[in-house]
């Protein structure tokens, strides 16, 4: 049986490849998007992603390891995800690309609300950054959303 303090840096390293995963995406999409304002938004994003990191990467104890910062998931999903971004921004529609963001910030949501679903064997400074990120994530989502329907 694991312990809290083992379960709690298997979760955070996992939220820390989520972002990481989230924070690529991001930045490959704002080298290749040509509006100005979903190339805000996606660095918006990608900054969230990092400052995630940082705040997850302060509560792993020292004696453990986290992933590196360009250490990614790339999992079957998240790697789905960012072609299907890739195969919208060639084509220059605003309404794909967002579909892919969305998608994204699904997989992300789905991270946290694991993390969340497991809140009892984690220590409860985790918990509370975990909930307040996953409340981040959730506004993302929302906005990703509210652009795609808006198009």
């Amino acid at each position: 049986m694991e312990t809290i303090i083992e379960q709690t840096t298997e979760t955070l390293n996992d939220l820390i490849l989520i972002n990481n995963d989230r924070y690529e995406g991001y930045q490959k999409a704002m080298k290749e998007i040509k509006d100005a304002d979903l190339k805000n938004l996606f660095s918006k994003f990608s900054k969230q992603s990092q400052t995630n990191n940082e705040s997850l990467r302060s509560l792993v104890p020292a004696s453990e390891d986290t992933p590196d910062e360009d250490e990614t998931h790339l999992s079957g999903k998240i790697h789905r995800m960012w072609m299907d971004l890739k195969t919208a921004l060639d084509s220059d529609d605003r309404e794909k690309i967002l579909s892919s963001c969305e998608y994204g910030e699904d997989v992300a949501k789905k991270a946290y609300e694991d993390a969340l679903a497991d809140r009892k064997q984690l220590s409860p400074d985790a918990v509370t950054m975990i909930q307040e990120q996953y409340d981040e994530i959730l506004k993302a989502h929302e906005e990703i959303r509210s652009l795609r329907d808006n198009e």
